[in-house]
């Protein structure tokens, strides 16, 4: 009720008015006054959300995909990913994981694509609308020789649509970043590829400037689309930015197709690799918790 007052019993309603027969006697309130009503089934869903155990309550999946080419060309390919999210009334963290890996083994073996990236995220609601969040992002690029790059940082995010079907969320804050190249000396074809020494290290202050979309259609297919903008600080100019777009589709109540397409774009690779990575996935879907 407006009042913060509870009650648990039996509900009539008449003339305007909400009783509830408790143990203790006939609780009334006008209708306006009640906030929500739940059976026993829903409140203790309601109970498990507020105040779920990290080992329950997780949602999302693991994709697989494989293919091979033989003949005019010997090509394997394999593309793995991982979603989790773990939300609560109060908070969510968020884990993802995904790697890409493409050979060519006709003439001389190599490497078309190897590309591995994975990270965490906490957001903790200060209002319904308002959220805190903080993370660390990682990712490793074998043809643009991109050893290690370790993204930390923070900020405040807007729930500007929150329903059943449709999350669109702002994000803005800033970032630590590190990355790490080789020097392009191929030492072994991998994969992974090896090379004999790094090249280049670096390391910079970086805004966060981003939006995110999630987005339900009919009782089977879930569209989960990010953006993000990450402007140097410190070099004006240089700047990254990432754009993931999929779907998952549900076939049965754990089985699912998914659709994957990535972008990656910086604007200082090492000299001899291209700018831009576009990757597209396609896939089984394994979930633990479907969308409904």
């Amino acid at each position: 009720m407006k009042d913060g007052k509870t009650a648990v019993g039996p509900v009539t309603t008449s003339d305007g008015k909400v009783a509830i027969a408790t143990k203790s006697g006939t609780v009334e309130a006008p209708t306006g006054d009640v906030t929500w009503l739940r059976n026993d089934a829903e409140e203790t869903a309601h109970e498990k959300k507020l105040h779920p155990g990290l080992m329950h309550g997780w949602e999302g999946g693991i994709s697989l995909g494989f293919s091979v080419a033989r003949g005019n060309s010997e090509t394997e390919n394999l593309a793995l990913a991982f979603n989790a999210d773990h939300p609560t009334e109060n908070d969510k963290i968020t884990m993802y994981a995904a790697s890409i890996n493409t050979t060519n083994n006709l003439a001389t073996p190599s490497t078309v694509a190897n590309l591995t990236t994975g990270g965490i995220r906490y957001d903790r609601n200060l209002t319904p609308r308002l959220f805190a969040f903080f993370g660390a992002d990682y990712t490793a690029n074998a043809l643009q020789f991109l050893d290690l790059r370790q993204v930390y940082g923070g900020g405040l995010g807007v729930h500007v649509i929150k329903n059943d079907r449709t999350i669109l969320d702002l994000l803005g804050g800033i970032n630590y970043t590190h990355e790490t190249y080789s020097n392009g000396n191929l030492l072994a074809p991998g994969p992974p590829p090896i090379f004999d020494s790094y090249g280049v290290t670096n390391r910079f202050i970086a805004a966060t400037i981003g939006e995110e979309w999630d987005q339900k259609f009919g009782k089977s297919t879930v569209l989960t689309q990010t953006a993000g903008f990450f402007p140097n600080l410190q070099e004006t100019g240089e700047y990254r930015f990432v754009f993931n777009a999929g779907t998952v589709t549900k076939l049965n109540s754990w089985l699912g197709w998914q659709n994957q397409f990535g972008n990656i774009y910086v604007t200082n690779p090492p000299i001899g690799t291209k700018k831009n990575d576009v990757i597209f996935t396609t896939g089984l879907n394994i979930s633990f918790n479907p969308p409904k």
